[in-house]
């Protein structure tokens, strides 16, 4: 039943496919193309820009892997970023795909959501595993930097998934010519888009076939005195993490700025990789002694996960 209902759904998405007409962008590409899709619609998040970035030898000839990437705006072109900082996809890729060490590909950035981003990353069914009165509160006092409360819009990732999954993904494979099944379609993010990668492998295994978690924020929050919140992604993990037959995640931190306070929660992840099966074949965590957690470190390594999650091999 369950798809039943979502290739009903998918029909009427595409049914109504002249409100995703892409548009021109301004940003400044070195290589390929990024065409936008602007204030996609959905009835689960609130509108946002999703960008597509195209090879520049692009063809509906060829089929194309599909890389899902959170924080689109940070993605290609550091003049238009808040911190003049960008995660260089368009030269990284271009550059791996030119020297076939990957397989053809386009990414999809999904721009976050502002005020909501932290709304729609933190995976929900840890959230909601733990202690009643400490979930709330997070949603009332959990700040960063005294400022707003970092869960303005309660718990969103559910939400946020089943747009990727049932609402972006099919105008996705209906308009560009993609290797739609699991084997080719990543889903990749830092931070907190750390988070909500390793979630989106857990709760959609049938729809990602890979998962590249960079500087994962297993804290959570900005507190870490007492903190259950990795303890709760530790144990989800270990109940809801895919086949290892045929999934791939990669894992990295740093050891500088916020990427300081996350080794002791990746090494328990580790361990919770290596009991379900995991090994160096469909699974890596990389230490990188002196980043920080910045877009600049990221660009430095992306090489790294994209090789790993889209070998020829």
């Amino acid at each position: 039943m369950k798809k039943i209902v979502l290739f009903l759904s998918i029909i009427v998405i595409i049914s109504g496919c002249s409100k995703f007409n892409t548009v021109e962008t301004d940003l400044n590409i070195s290589d390929g193309s990024v065409e936008r899709f602007e204030n996609f619609p959905s009835k689960f998040v609130s509108l946002r820009n999703v960008d597509v970035w195209l090879p520049k030898d692009y063809s509906n000839d060829e089929k194309y892997a599909v890389i899902y990437m959170h924080d689109g705006q940070m993605l290609f072109d550091g003049s238009k970023t808040w911190n003049n900082q960008e995660w260089g996809v368009d030269e990284i890729i271009s550059d791996l795909i030119d020297n076939n060490k990957i397989k053809k590909c386009i990414v999809v950035g999904i721009w976050n959501s502002g005020e909501g981003r932290h709304s729609e990353y933190f995976p929900q069914k840890p959230f909601e595993s733990l202690d009643i009165k400490y979930q709330d509160s997070l949603l009332l006092n959990a700040r960063r930097y005294n400022t707003a409360t970092l869960f303005a819009y309660g718990l969103q990732s559910d939400n946020y998934l089943q747009f990727i999954v049932n609402e972006l993904k099919p105008i996705i494979d209906y308009t560009y010519s993609t290797l739609p099944d699991k084997e080719n379609t990543i889903i990749m993010g830092s931070s907190m888009g750390g988070l909500i990668s390793m979630y989106g492998i857990c709760e959609y295994p049938e729809v990602f076939g890979g998962a590249g978690c960079l500087s994962t924020h297993w804290v959570g929050t900005f507190d870490t005195t007492n903190n259950p919140i990795p303890g709760s992604f530790v144990d989800y993990i270990s109940k809801n993490i895919p086949d290892p037959m045929s999934h791939r995640i990669y894992y990295d931190y740093g050891t500088h700025t916020l990427d300081g306070l996350y080794e002791p929660s990746q090494l328990r992840v580790d361990s919770v990789m290596e009991i379900s099966g995991y090994t160096t074949s469909n699974w890596i965590t990389k230490k990188f002694v002196g980043a920080n957690h910045s877009e600049k470190a990221w660009r430095n390594r992306l090489h790294i996960p994209i090789t790993f999650l889209l070998s020829k091999n």
